[in-house]
């Protein structure tokens, strides 16, 4: 399978958010460890910046906004559920050039990488709701 470095991007800040949800620490640490200790040679090195800074530092929002379509506590979720949700949350909020099927399909295919049997299903119907309450205009929802 060929990914381009924009989905390299992504996979990689899943796993940085994924390490940061088990052990918190700043998002410098986070990146700086990851700059040593993985190729990021083909990876769109802003791109992974940007989602891994912004998630980190816009959580409790994303944490927020993510509650009301949950079917459960936030404490609840495996921390790769919560991780894709919360990364994928970020993308939908604040990465608008992303159109949100884009942003659906790849959180999707991580969810398939890296999480449950389920985890795809719970992450697709969780996004979809949050892509008809946070992108209306997109989506076609008035």
């Amino acid at each position: 399978m060929s990914f381009s470095a924009v989905t390299r991007a992504r996979r990689r800040a899943l796993q940085a958010l994924y390490q940061w949800a088990i052990n918190p620490a700043p998002a410098a640490d986070i990146l700086n460890q990851f700059a040593e200790e993985q190729d990021l040679s083909r990876v769109d090195s802003d791109v992974f910046r940007a989602l891994v800074t912004g998630t980190i530092s816009q959580v409790e929002d994303i944490d927020q906004r993510l509650g009301e379509f949950l079917d459960r506590p936030l404490n609840q979720l495996d921390a790769m559920e919560l991780s894709v949700l919360r990364l994928a949350s970020h993308e939908l909020l604040q990465r608008i050039e992303v159109p949100y099927r884009v942003v659906i399909n790849e959180a999707v295919d991580l969810a398939q990488q890296f999480g449950s049997d389920q985890t795809p299903v719970f992450v697709n119907g969780v996004l979809d709701k949050c892509a008809r309450a946070w992108r209306s205009h997109e989506y076609g929802v008035a």
